[in-house]
């Protein structure tokens, strides 16, 4: 039976209640159990499940992994915890990390909702105007001996073409609706177009962006607790099986480490963190402040990857005003100016 992953609220709150568990000094088992009791119904027949696992000798990281419904960060990063010994750092790191996703997701929302019901609305303006006013404009030119030409003759047959069309576009637009509906209430199906989105393109822009800062956060947190460089590479690839391409720069790292490459010519030259980023760390290795070097750097780069995905999203509002504004004015202009020439010379 296929089951839905977690919500990203119900994410942070699961971890931030484990780490403060741990941090009383309750073992897993227990902290588990105890969240069984006071979780919603939907989340109980998982914590038990979880709960029996870790009580039998199973891993804290291995029990998530088998519910199939933690993504992969989290499964990943609480393994890097459990190997470094710090699996309460990471269940709070996840826990602060989530929230955050929370709310910048909630920002997403609130920002694209209104260009997108304005982008609606101007584009059943500007159809009413091709397929209806157009062809009123059309039959005055007539009666007055002319005919649409140029830019307002293309927009005349756009527009007959589209009202032919129409039933065909309806049906596309049914299908859109479904679609969306379909990503906005099925979770299942929503995560299967995003992991073949991050596949593809998931390490570009702002995917890479926010790549960096959870390979970082892997790092920062490997690297504290004391690991050598290579097998937290080997824990922050496992971050990355949704995405080969940040998996590949991991692996190439990790060759360059055991050709004998310093730690921040590796990652320079495997592209795995930004140059300014591998400079810091250098910097930081040779004062033996490496590790804070890097948790300094998973910081930076995680408030640059929100930076650049609220600069995305306030980008759009202006852009469609802009857009729709000058498709507007462009069909009124190309059928108004050459209805005032007529009229100046009639008159």
């Amino acid at each position: 039976m296929k089951t839905n992953q977690i919500t990203h609220e119900e994410l942070s709150a699961l971890c931030l209640e484990l780490s403060m568990l741990f941090h009383a000094g309750v073992g897993a088992g227990d902290a588990l159990a105890l969240l069984t009791e006071e979780s919603d119904a939907e989340y109980q027949p998982m914590l038990r499940a979880m709960a029996e696992q870790v009580d039998g000798g199973g891993t804290l990281s291995a029990a998530m992994k088998e519910t199939g419904r933690f993504p992969v960060y989290v499964c990943g990063l609480v393994e890097v915890g459990e190997r470094a010994g710090r699996t309460e750092e990471a269940l709070a790191s996840l826990a602060k990390y989530y929230e955050g996703r929370v709310r910048l997701d909630r920002r997403v929302r609130s920002a694209l909702l209104y260009p997108a019901v304005m982008l609606m609305l101007m584009l059943v303006v500007i159809a009413v105007l091709l397929v209806k006013v157009l062809p009123i404009f059309d039959d005055v030119y007539a009666s007055l001996g002319g005919s649409l030409t140029g830019v307002a003759g293309g927009l005349l047959a756009l527009g007959r073409w589209l009202d032919g069309a129409m039933p065909v576009l309806w049906v596309l637009l049914a299908a859109a609706a479904v679609l969306l509906a379909a990503f906005a209430a099925m979770p299942s199906f929503r995560a299967k177009l995003t992991a073949a989105w991050r596949r593809r393109r998931g390490d570009v822009g702002i995917g890479r962006k926010m790549n960096d800062a959870r390979l970082a956060q892997a790092l920062a947190m490997g690297m504290a607790s004391g690991l050598p460089m290579e097998e937290a590479l080997d824990l922050a690839a496992g971050l990355m099986e949704d995405t080969p391409q940040g998996k590949a720069r991991c692996l190439d790292c990790w060759a360059r480490l055991d050709r004998g490459e310093s730690v921040s010519a590796a990652m320079r030259g495997s592209g795995l963190l930004p140059a300014g980023a591998c400079r810091l760390l250098e910097l930081g290795q040779r004062s033996g402040a490496g590790d804070a070097a890097m948790e300094k750097i998973a910081s930076d780069l995680l408030e640059e990857s929100e930076a650049a995905l609220e600069d995305k999203v306030s980008r759009v509002e202006p852009a469609l005003v802009l857009v729709c504004s000058i498709l507007v004015g462009l069909i009124l202009l190309s059928v108004m100016l050459p209805l005032m020439h007529i009229m100046s010379a009639i008159g």
